[in-house]
């Protein structure tokens, strides 16, 4: 799901890392997903559509339920293959490469996304100017980029770190440890998986921030304009106490 640059963390890590846990450690039922799919099947207009960093399916196949044609892209061949292995997961367009090359599959869409903060996985402001410049190329004239993403909130950390205890059963505990760089917006973290043998097992998680005003640059760079904003799925308002937004930019028609 996460897209590489020059230096920085290979694209493909964070899923095939966590692939085999990933919807047991975000089911449907808990991300919102049935709002996710109705917001983007507004959006999407005849189609087709094209999710950015689209990992095993949870929001492309109901979606594709909708009647909809969905291509993804992935870094993650593990993430594909949990994909692939679900029902109607066979009949999704799906490409593995760099989430930020969304103009190279070929073809336009009327609708891109991109969901659960996925679009962090960028490493680079470069990086993310260029997968803005790539999907305003790939939209159809008054096409929609929509994004699902957090609102940066400084106060999580102390003194640069955070520990934070994800879950804890008496079974197993799951943890994430991170460390935050506020000059390159970047953070480090780790989840930490403790099984009820002692066993720990680590999953990678590295991001690049933006803060919704920086996102609305580089949409303005690439010719898209920012035609909504909402605090979630549900079009709840968005203001200076939103933890996150979903955002929708436009090409112009």
């Amino acid at each position: 799901m996460i897209g590489g640059g020059a230096g920085a963390w290979p694209p493909a890590e964070y899923g095939d890392a966590i692939a085999a846990f990933y919807d047991d450690w975000y089911p449907a039922e808990a991300m919102s997903t049935d709002e996710a799919v109705n917001f983007l099947a507004m959006h999407a207009g005849d189609g087709p559509v094209l999710e950015l960093g689209i990992g095993t399916g949870r929001v492309a196949l109901p979606l594709a339920d909708r009647g909809l044609t969905v291509h993804g892209v992935d870094a993650s061949p593990a993430m594909v293959e949990r994909l692939r292995a679900k029902p109607g997961g066979d009949r999704l367009e799906v490409v593995i490469g760099d989430l930020a090359d969304a103009a190279s599959l070929g073809g336009t869409f009327s609708l891109i996304y991109v969901v659960f903060n996925t679009f962090f996985g960028l490493p680079s402001q470069e990086a993310q100017v260029a997968c803005f410049a790539n999907v305003a190329a790939a939209l159809h004239p008054g096409g929609a980029f929509v994004m699902e993403a957090f609102v940066p909130d400084m106060g999580r950390f102390d003194r640069g770190q955070r520990v934070h205890v994800d879950r804890f059963d008496g079974e197993t505990t799951r943890m994430t440890a991170s460390i935050h760089d506020p000059l390159t917006q970047t953070v480090r973290s780790r989840h930490l998986l403790i099984g009820a043998d002692g066993r720990v097992r680590t999953f990678p998680v590295d991001i690049r921030y933006a803060w919704p005003a920086e996102l609305n640059l580089m949409a303005r760079m690439a010719g898209l304009d920012i035609a909504e904003r909402y605090a979630d799925w549900t079009r709840q308002p968005f203001t200076s106490s939103s933890t996150a937004h979903v955002s929708v930019w436009r090409r112009p028609g």
